[in-house]
């Protein structure tokens, strides 16, 4: 508990089982009340090594869902839970957890409902191995969102996100995509609602083991995101409401 709030990390998880380990290790407990992890029907033995660890609330997909549908499950299961704060952590072991406390903090003071671990405040990404062509894709994105719909965030991209119960429940993330344009579905949702997304200077780790999308699918994923970035620019304009709006 963190000033009275209980504190629930959501872990979405695919192919983990070589790094859950390590990014379990650094959850700071008795913080933290509670962990999920959901595992998206892995090819490897990601449910049975979070058996192994401990992890109380472990989820498998008898299918795979993909990464949205992966959280949809994540965020449902925290707030069966009570969660009143939901971190999301990726078991890669791309970010670590040891900025957990000061997130939920964050979100207790009362001063914010959502919270992002950015990795490009700061020098982080570049030096964490974020390849080149990655690094300037986000940049040119994140440029290129926050015109369309008007705010200033450094980056959209990150996985390391935490909530308030309350942000989460004002949306409606089941008419987002299963795929990896979620998050940014999602954040844009909350911005339609009003809510001022605070940033936290992250560091991260890229090497083999660490999950990555490929050079095709990131093409696919950039092209999602602007389309969102319009949609979200219509509906502002009041021109026309996508479906995540409604």
């Amino acid at each position: 508990m963190l000033n009275n709030k209980k504190v629930v990390v959501v872990m979405p998880a695919y192919n983990a089982s070589k790094t859950l380990d390590r990014t379990y290790s650094e959850i700071p407990f008795p913080l933290v009340d509670e962990v999920i992890l959901v595992d998206d029907n892995s090819s490897d033995d990601t449910y049975i090594k979070a058996r192994e660890l401990g992890i109380k609330h472990v989820i498998k997909h008898e299918k795979n869902r993909g990464y949205g549908g992966n959280q949809k499950t994540c965020y449902a299961a925290a707030l069966k839970l009570n969660a009143d704060i939901v971190i999301m952590v990726h078991p890669d072991y791309q970010y670590t957890p040891k900025l957990i406390p000061a997130m939920a903090e964050m979100l207790t003071s009362g001063l914010y409902e959502v919270v992002l671990g950015s990795r490009i405040l700061g020098t982080g990404a570049l030096k964490g191995g974020m390849p080149f062509y990655k690094y300037f894709a986000n940049r040119v994105l994140t440029f290129t969102q926050n015109l369309l719909v008007g705010a200033k965030l450094s980056e959209y991209h990150t996985g390391y996100r935490a909530f308030t119960k309350e942000a989460i429940q004002s949306i409606d993330i089941s008419k987002n995509s299963d795929n990896f344009i979620f998050d940014n579905q999602m954040l844009s949702q909350l911005l339609m609602k009003g809510y001022e997304i605070a940033e936290i200077t992250c560091p991260t780790k890229y090497f083999d083991e660490g999950s990555s999308i490929n050079f095709k699918n990131s093409t696919i994923y950039g092209l999602g995101v602007l389309k969102v970035s319009i949609q979200h620019r219509l509906k502002r304009m009041g021109i026309y409401t996508a479906k995540i709006y409604q």
